[in-house]
């Protein structure tokens, strides 16, 4: 290669490869100004869909006619209170009077009655007043018998057919989660049970149905269950239609939960157990390692006039 050549190239080179950076440093801000072009559109598609469904979920609601409960003050709703058993046992009864002939509670049983509401002695005189569908015998019958601790709630109709016949088409509901499966739990059930009313004009209701507003449609084919004095309260308390309908309420509240309690004091325990042991880790923390993480390391020749002989 010749001395030219060499000259050339040198002086060449360091052109170029200043020109190469600033190709490179072009196109990687135009791919990181892409990039940021491409997630905003992505958000905005995103927020333009969110609000899209929105607008029609919104727009669907509106075409229906459905009254939201408001919200009221229950007792066991609290950070460490329970459900008020009085109130349950009166809900029970309520039950029994008023909503056991058409609606059931198949997925409670006697048996939880015990220590809650009543006492063994109590809730096996209750079962027992209720004949049980049991079978086959040896001959291959079924028979009936009286209720037993062990045995759920006895539906009001032996099948979905008999109950349907029963009340014009319409099949009555099971209670057992009926405050679980609610968006406004409590409140929904009692204002349903209170919110019977005349309907408004333009509101036309078919033979058998009822105007309640917090139903959907306000058209129900269930009739005011509850009145003043339509059940009967073994402690005296005065049966009142609100009050029977806020006993009631606690009892279904309590037949979706039966574990409300037990639950309620495994969070006390749980929370007593970790604010002792916050406590002792934050000791532990303070007293242990904050010498480590205060430790300070300092460099200093052996020139620095600041160093004092220790010897």
């Amino acid at each position: 290669m010749s001395h030219l050549q060499k000259n050339f190239i040198l002086r060449v080179s360091p052109v170029n490869t200043s020109f190469i950076r600033k190709i490179k440093t072009y196109f990687s801000k135009k791919s990181k100004n892409w990039q940021k072009k491409a997630i905003g559109a992505f958000g905005l598609l995103i927020g333009g869909t969110g609000v899209l469904i929105c607008t029609l979920n919104s727009s669907v609601r509106a075409s229906i006619l459905e009254l939201h409960p408001p919200k009221n003050r229950w007792g066991h709703q609290g950070l460490f209170t329970a459900l008020d058993h009085a109130s349950i046992r009166r809900g029970y009864e309520v039950y029994k009077q008023a909503c056991i002939s058409c609606h059931s509670l198949r997925y409670v049983a006697y048996r939880h009655l015990v220590g809650v509401t009543h006492t063994e002695a109590e809730a096996k005189a209750e079962a027992q007043e209720q004949m049980i569908v049991d079978g086959p015998d040896e001959e291959g019958n079924m028979y009936e018998r009286p209720g037993k601790l062990s045995d759920f709630f006895r539906p009001p109709y032996p099948n979905e057919e008999a109950a349907r016949a029963a009340n014009n088409g319409a099949y009555p509901a099971d209670l057992s989660y009926v405050v679980l499966g609610r968006t406004h739990g409590e409140d929904y059930v009692f204002s349903l049970l209170t919110g019977y009313c005349d309907p408004p004009a333009g509101v036309v209701l078919r033979d058998g149905q009822y105007y309640n507003p917090y139903f959907i449609g306000g058209a129900t084919a269930m009739g005011p269950p509850l009145f003043d004095d339509s059940a009967e309260y073994a402690d005296g308390t005065p049966a009142y239609a609100s009050q029977l309908a806020k006993d009631v309420t606690v009892f279904l509240k309590w037949a979706g939960e039966p574990e409300f309690d037990q639950r309620q004091r495994m969070m006390v325990k749980l929370l007593t157990a970790g604010s002792m042991l916050m406590v002792a880790v934050w000791f532990m923390f303070r007293f242990r390692f904050m010498t480590l993480r205060a430790r300070k390391f300092q460099y200093r020749p052996k020139g620095d006039k600041h160093i004092c002989d220790k010897h």
